[in-house]
């Protein structure tokens, strides 16, 4: 059954805004509402210093959205509005009132999940996609339990790279079960709006989006779960960052010059909000011609490795442009799966055990404070 956005709407304005008198959607306090399959998100736009006070508020328009015909699972978040507020007086010769109250609210662990780690990059065609999944297969073929996680919201690729369709089962508890490609536990977006739908979402959409994606999935026991994050440094790298404890990131460039631009952005971003750079990867590092062999930098060589040097973080590896990578990437079958005993597959396995000696071997002296449960 289709989902009836008019609906939706009403269902809002039959609850009393903070302010009496109006709805909530009549009073122009809903930022947008998105509907992805049987799922919604609704995004409620207050202003943060009564937001606190609009707890229960919240609970009441998700209960009555995801109580509407063809809702499986409905998702309300408050989002920020900056008010228009003429600032107070001064006192003279008071000083401020001293700042009291705890630091940083720690984040809240997947349960059953022991390490999150994030491949990012600071700008798309890259081949950060085909690079998660690879390194997602590595990692297993390492003896670990992985699960991946398609955070790119705007562009999903993960099932098509990993061969896996169809949308995902939904528990009792209306939490979804993440589908099997390879003996990998995998979401993605994909999986609940068609391929060529053009997902034109607006900031606190992305990060309802990705909380229920990271909240509502039974994730069961892993070791690691890799997440695919969207290229850039905007709203989804954020709110993964500021939602579970990242383990670290993975910074996936070429080696010219303009890429390594954007892979520095990566990498300071991720600094700044105190989630630790496990290393970059240095991906299409050298064309393999199919027919010779030969090898031709046609972006460059090296320029990964000496960023790298350059911002003090770890060199995971070189990945060659070869039309094997491609291919089975594009027929769902990556090629550490496809070929497991190649040139290729050993080169996305030294990448993983590289990833796994930091986690196992350094991840309580590199992890930040914020992160550390107490």
């Amino acid at each position: 059954m289709a989902i009836d956005e008019a609906a939706i709407r009403r269902a809002l304005d039959e609850i009393e805004g903070p302010e009496g008198g109006r709805g909530l959607f009549e009073s122009g306090l809903v930022g947008g509402i998105s509907i992805a399959g049987d799922r919604v998100t609704v995004a409620l736009e207050v202003d943060p210093a009564v937001g606190p006070r609009l707890e229960a508020l919240r609970q009441e328009a998700e209960r009555r959205v995801a109580a509407l015909p063809g809702v499986a699972r409905a998702t309300v978040v408050l989002s920020g509005k900056r008010a228009k507020a003429a600032p107070a007086p001064q006192r003279q010769h008071q000083p401020p009132p001293p700042q009291h109250g705890p630091g940083p609210r720690p984040k809240a662990a997947l349960p059953g999940v022991k390490h999150i780690i994030a491949v990012a990059s600071g700008k798309g065609g890259v081949g950060k996609s085909t690079t998660a999944a690879n390194l997602a297969l590595a990692f297993q073929a390492l003896g670990k339990k992985v699960g991946v996680l398609d955070a790119d919201i705007y562009g999903p690729s993960m099932q098509r790279v990993l061969g896996v369709s169809g949308k995902p089962d939904a528990t009792p508890a209306k939490t979804l079960l993440p589908k099997m490609a390879h003996g990998l536990r995998v979401m993605s977006m994909g999986f609940l709006v068609p391929e060529d739908t053009a997902m034109i979402w607006r900031g606190p959409m992305v990060m309802g989006a990705l909380q229920q994606m990271l909240r509502d999935v039974e994730w069961g026991e892993l070791d690691i779960l890799v997440v695919d994050m969207p290229p850039g440094t905007g709203d989804a790298q954020l709110t993964l960052a500021q939602t579970v404890p990242l383990a670290g990131a993975v910074i996936v460039s070429t080696p010219q010059d303009l890429a390594l631009i954007d892979a520095s952005r990566g990498v300071q971003m991720f600094r700044k909000v105190e989630v630790p750079v496990l290393g970059i990867v240095e991906n299409m590092s050298t064309f393999i011609c199919p027919n010779c062999q030969h090898e031709t930098p046609i972006f460059g060589h090296g320029g990964a490795r000496r960023e790298a040097e350059r911002l003090g973080v770890s060199f995971l590896g070189e990945i060659p442009l070869d039309m094997k990578i491609r291919v089975t990437s594009d027929e769902g079958t990556p090629i550490v799966v496809a070929e497991p005993d190649g040139q290729h597959a050993t080169a996305y396995r030294r990448i993983a055990e590289g990833v796994l000696a930091t986690l196992e071997g350094h991840a309580a002296h590199r992890a930040p404070p914020v992160i550390r449960e107490e």
